[in-house]
């Protein structure tokens, strides 16, 4: 095993949750007058914090968005997830080999600790995380595509960079990752890796991370 921490991005690696998420940004864009298809929200907002959401719609339109927007999706994206959210097949297994081979993990992610905690409750992985390995772009000054959320969780963590590797679904988390010296590997369950680049590795199917990271399950 070359790594002492595994940084999990939360949705879409450990949440089947990006599906959900950008069908309801598109949505509630769409209804306030910009609209937005399901493609567009992965291909603009995809693993970014929330605040990128109003500085793109208003570099394109000249407008803001309301000043509740923040609080009326994450409201709508919570009640998306208590209605169909799922863990991703085969990350419990993946969790469990790692604590049975002593390797610690932590979580980033572009969504508030509030949104993270309801996802885990529902797809049933609050178990897996203790609230001290749960890191959140609010917890620091800028989120991904910027290096901030990687090396403030393996400070937090007590891990140097070079010795965490980095599992995301996303270009602009990728993108921190490498920012962060971290090298990380792009999980293509919804993005084929060609829209991934710059990882170290790519795999579509959790079941194979163990294999990559030298585990048996």
């Amino acid at each position: 095993m070359g790594y002492d921490l595994v940084i999990f991005d939360n949705d879409g690696v450990l949440v089947d949750s990006e599906p959900l998420a950008n069908n309801v940004l598109a949505g509630y864009l769409t209804e306030l007058g910009h609209p937005t298809t399901y493609e567009e929200a992965v291909r603009d907002y995809m693993g970014a914090a929330v605040h990128r959401v109003h500085d793109l719609v208003q570099e394109r339109t000249g407008e803001r968005l309301p000043a509740d927007f923040d609080e009326t999706l994450h409201a709508r994206t919570c009640a998306a997830f208590e209605q169909e959210l799922k863990p991703v097949p085969g990350v419990e297994e993946v969790l469990g080999a790692l604590t049975a081979h002593g390797i610690g993990y932590c979580l980033v992610s572009s969504g508030s600790h509030e949104r993270i905690r309801v996802a885990h409750r529902v797809a049933g992985l609050d178990g897996w995380f203790e609230e001290e390995w749960i890191f959140s772009a609010d917890d620091v000054g800028e989120g991904n595509p910027a290096p901030d959320l990687c090396l403030h969780a393996a400070r937090q963590m007590g891990v140097e960079p070079a010795r965490c590797v980095v599992i995301d679904d996303s270009p602009r988390g990728i993108e921190a990752a490498a920012a962060a010296g971290m090298d990380v590997y792009g999980y293509t369950a919804l993005l084929p890796a060609e829209q991934l680049p710059g990882a170290t590795g790519y795999f579509g199917d959790m079941m194979q991370l163990p294999l990559i990271l030298q585990l048996p399950v």
